[in-house]
């Protein structure tokens, strides 16, 4: 921490040659210490930021140099499918390719530790597939079917490719309880663990602790639960309410001090377990009667914390999907993120369009909601050091 030290007056008075009494000694006074980090550098630890480019060329990827240089973004996410473009290759070649991309984003970092991150879940949700030439994970409900020796091999599998990489961050393990299996993004694709919500913590717990082994972060999601919905939260607003069951908070029931694996009692320290947990964009009136979706809800995320015991890092689900860009503009919905209690906003430029201005943009808004007196200073910090936390970034 900066000190900054402020001396009202030092003098020794020697009235005579090693004597004591004769010397006038004035305290010095100290004041209160200065923020380690500026408002701007605060802000940029906010934000999540998703880019084009599988290397970075100045002429080609100057947004994304700028965002590390002269934004101080503190987390980037990583894409194999570019859906502006309906192409693939967005980031993603093969892994030397990758090795060297993260590198470059962390020389460009003015950040202590760069937050890379990745939606590595296993199953239909792999960024890093076979088409790519890494090793096949299979869904969280295959692993979780053949007991938990199986989620433990491929959590560790998981977190040794991406430490190998560069990657520390994966926005995994899916904790949404398997409660409509028709659901079209969680159950109808495998990715829950299952229907019970003792046998999803039980497997998330295992997925994150493997995943610590390796450096690598684990990210729950998406509360307060996705896996009894009927619709699509990149197509559109999904309202859980009249589904949606009690039973899908059950993951997510946690404070630092309880985290174990059962049935071996393995004790998880090291890490805020988990690293992050990501809130959804359903519409659940069960817990916010306003009916704003669980990512902009100051509700919800208020449950998350204070009766469920969650003190790590919340972070929205991506805020370029359906169900946010087809109700609030791009400044309205960071906004609503900052106001809700977000600590880190997932802009993944991955959505209908690509805005090379996207991080500025942010920026300005969350500087002039400060500015404005709508948030203070010392919120923007306290979520900026969420995510600097010693137990969180490595």
């Amino acid at each position: 921490m900066k000190m900054k030290l402020t001396v009202i007056a030092l003098m020794l008075a020697l009235m005579g040659c090693g004597n004591q009494n004769n010397r006038n000694t004035q305290s010095i006074q100290i004041t209160d210490p200065e923020p380690e980090y500026t408002l701007d550098e605060d802000i940029g630890m906010m934000l999540l930021v998703g880019f084009r480019g599988t290397e970075l060329d100045y002429d080609k990827n100057i947004e994304i140099i700028s965002a590390l240089r002269d934004y101080h973004v503190g987390s980037v996410i990583l894409f194999d499918y570019d859906v502006p473009t309906g192409t693939r290759g967005r980031n993603i070649k093969d892994a030397e390719q990758l090795k060297r991309l993260c590198k470059q984003l962390r020389s460009f970092a003015t950040v202590d530790s760069l937050l890379i991150g990745i939606d590595q879940e296993g199953g239909y949700v792999s960024r890093l597939s076979t088409r790519y030439g890494f090793p096949a994970i299979p869904s969280a409900q295959k692993c979780a079917a053949k007991g938990d020796d199986t989620v433990r091999y491929y959590a560790d599998l998981t977190g040794k490719m991406l430490e190998e990489i560069g990657i520390n961050l994966d926005f995994a393990p899916v904790a949404d309880v398997n409660v409509n299996p028709r659901c079209p993004v969680i159950g109808g694709i495998e990715r829950s663990f299952s229907g019970d919500p003792a046998v999803v913590r039980r497997c998330c717990l295992i997925w994150a602790n493997e995943l610590r082994n390796h450096s690598v972060i684990s990210c729950f999601k998406h509360f307060p639960g996705h896996g009894s919905a009927t619709g699509d939260t990149h197509k559109g607003l999904v309202d859980v309410t009249d589904t949606w069951q009690r039973c899908e908070l059950e993951p997510y029931r946690m404070t630092n001090e309880n985290f174990y694996v059962t049935p071996y009692e393995e004790p998880l320290f090291g890490f805020t377990i988990p690293g992050m947990v990501m809130t959804a964009h359903v519409i659940n009136r069960q817990l916010d009667p306003s009916g704003l979706p669980a990512s902009l809800s100051p509700k919800i995320t208020s449950y998350l914390r204070d009766t469920l015991g969650y003190d790590g890092v919340i972070v929205t689900d991506d805020l370029a999907m359906g169900a946010i860009v087809q109700q609030y503009s791009f400044e309205k919905a960071v906004r609503m993120a900052v106001l809700a209690g977000a600590d880190l906003l997932c802009l993944s430029n991955n959505g209908g369009t690509y805005d090379v201005n996207m991080v500025p943009r942010a920026v300005k808004v969350i500087k002039q909601m400060v500015a404005d007196g709508e948030v203070t200073e010392e919120r923007i910090r306290q979520s900026a050091d969420r995510v600097r936390a010693p137990g969180l970034r490595l």
